[in-house]
């Protein structure tokens, strides 16, 4: 039942900023954890940042951390990916997703819900 819609993708050159959003549907986002996942074409989906139900933890791929700063406003049920200081080999597909669970975690598999993700492109 829940649904996940990413938004805020976009061609960007590097060293440039996006923000992207995920906007959820449902009564109990504030209990989930939410996160960020990238594709890049032929790897597989990474982790890139996650955000405890609360907001009061987050944790961040070594990639990315630094650069980006997950949020999310549960008034809104949306959650936020800020990215600066963006990298060409941030290029990927952007996922946001959901796990029941109040805990932050970066594995992959314990999130339940998936966007369909929007498109990144950092040129040089």
């Amino acid at each position: 039942q829940v649904q996940l819609v990413e938004s805020g993708g976009g061609l960007v050159q590097a060293g440039g900023s996006l923000r992207l959003s995920c906007a959820a549907s449902g009564r109990t986002f504030s209990t989930y954890t939410m996160g960020w996942f990238r594709q890049a074409p032929g790897k597989e989906r990474a982790f890139v940042a996650a955000i405890s139900a609360s907001g009061g933890f987050t944790v961040y791929a070594d990639s990315v951390r630094g650069r980006f700063t997950i949020s999310r406003d549960n008034g809104k049920n949306t959650v936020y990916l800020q990215m600066n200081s963006l990298k060409p080999e941030d290029t990927a597909v952007y996922y946001c997703a959901a796990d029941v669970s109040p805990w932050a975690t970066m594995e992959r598999s314990k999130y339940d819900y998936w966007g369909q993700g929007t498109q990144v492109t950092v040129s040089s």
